[in-house]
């Protein structure tokens, strides 16, 4: 190739001066119009232009004007190692094998001898597997090797970033502060690198894999320690981030999005217990009387139990409903006391997010209620809903069933009489 570097630059120089005035057009579109002769210099023909043009422009990105386009080409014809090339620059360190690939490249040659019928794939299982076998002894020698020669790797790589700043791209860091981390980011960051001294020579996905199952079986205690971290540098982030907003006031980001909390709701309901908030108590008698009859129907299937919950509340005698009428006004009583002594306790804002949960859940449950006072008490002035032709045929039918089929349980009942409504005639319907 006889295009020196400075020829090169004197093309692109060439292709500039022949672009029109108000180049806005996709980079295709312009290159198709170029007048490649007029672009010629020295003995480079038009077409021998169009060629080295059409070699460099491979090397760049090309979703911009052609006059943007140049000038990454001009920046890649004076620095081809830049970048994502830089790795093959013949000065660039030559990156450790890892501890598997030193014993894999050791035995390979071995195994294959061996087993000459054995194909690429089954010979990199085979070696996985031994690796894997080998003693910590055995392993160690391969783990120093590799420990030995990172180092090496590290001090030869800031040797090369010193000897070329030009092709090292130091991205300006953002000054924006980091964002605050979840407990389980804090408590991974911390043990991966535990982990990683104990095993370096673990991939990527052993290493997620393994701390994740040690993450779910984490005590409650523990994970409270993380939880309480995260807070703490949540409300660094914050006077941070408050700061930082008065020096650049053109930032369009709320209050909301700076005190955004990083711990789940699992997590929030564990500080929460901890710190003494108390159970929100069942919000009327019919509501407790299930929780206490569900505690003793673990062995019952979920679909049922609401049913037999139900039954066993129409048996109940009106003394009996009564008691628990009594009990409920109680808890709720109690409740109230424990929450206002477990509010005075904690800071402002966290007052305010522990009420603002209070009334969502006091909304949401206002439609748990007893099967006798959802037909007590209907909504004034609303029209009552005609009740289906299937519920029809269901009441009809649901009797003579029990009685036919005694073994049923109500839900098993219910997907018959479905069933049973849906083969039937449209006539009959």
């Amino acid at each position: 190739d006889r295009w020196s570097q400075e020829d090169m630059l004197t093309l692109l120089e060439c292709m500039k001066n022949n672009l029109p005035s108000n180049d806005g057009s996709k980079f295709k579109t312009t290159e198709s119009h170029l007048d490649w002769e007029k672009v010629a210099f020295k003995d480079f023909s038009g077409e021998m232009c169009k060629m080295k043009w059409m070699e460099i422009s491979n090397e760049v990105r090309k979703f911009r004007t052609l006059t943007e386009l140049i000038m990454d080409a001009e920046e890649h014809v004076k620095n081809p190692y830049k970048g994502k090339k830089l790795k093959k620059h013949p000065d660039f360190p030559k990156k450790p094998l890892t501890p598997y690939f030193r014993f894999f490249m050791e035995k390979r040659a071995k195994y294959a001898k061996l087993h000459p019928e054995m194909s690429n794939l089954d010979l990199t299982k085979i070696l996985s597997k031994k690796y894997k076998e080998l003693p910590e002894k055995k392993k160690m020698k391969y783990i120093q090797d590799f420990q030995r020669e990172k180092q090496e790797f590290e001090r030869n790589l800031a040797r090369f970033r010193e000897d070329h700043p030009d092709l090292i791209q130091n991205a300006k860091k953002s000054d924006v502060p980091e964002k605050p981390k979840t407990p389980q980011q804090l408590w991974y960051n911390h043990e991966k690198k535990i982990y990683l001294k104990v095993r370096p020579d673990a991939t990527t996905k052993e290493v997620k894999e393994s701390l994740g199952k040690q993450w779910s079986q984490l005590s409650d205690k523990k994970r409270l320690k993380w939880i309480h971290k995260a807070l703490e540098q949540r409300k660094e982030y914050e006077e941070i981030m408050r700061d930082y907003i008065q020096k650049h006031p053109e930032l369009n980001i709320s209050e909301e999005g700076i005190t955004r909390s990083t711990l789940t709701k699992a997590e929030r309901q564990l500080k929460d217990k901890f710190d003494g908030r108390p159970t929100k108590p069942p919000p009327n008698s019919y509501s407790l009387y299930c929780a206490e009859l569900m505690a003793n129907m673990k062995d019952v299937p979920s679909t049922e139990r609401m049913v037999l919950c139900s039954q066993q509340w129409k048996l109940l005698s009106q003394k009996e409903k009564d008691a628990y009428h009594k009990k409920c006004d109680q808890k709720k009583k109690d409740y109230e006391i424990e929450l206002l002594r477990f509010l005075e306790s904690l800071p402002e804002e966290e007052q305010q997010r522990v009420l603002g949960e209070e009334k969502m859940l006091g909304s949401n449950r206002k439609g748990a209620t007893s099967p006798a006072s959802k037909k007590s008490s209907p909504e004034t002035g609303k029209p009552k809903r005609p009740i289906s032709a299937m519920f029809i045929f269901s009441e009809e039918k649901r009797k003579q069933l029990q009685e036919e089929r005694p073994e049923l349980s109500e839900s098993e009942l219910t997907r018959l009489l479905a069933r049973m409504w849906n083969d039937l005639s449209e006539k009959k319907k």
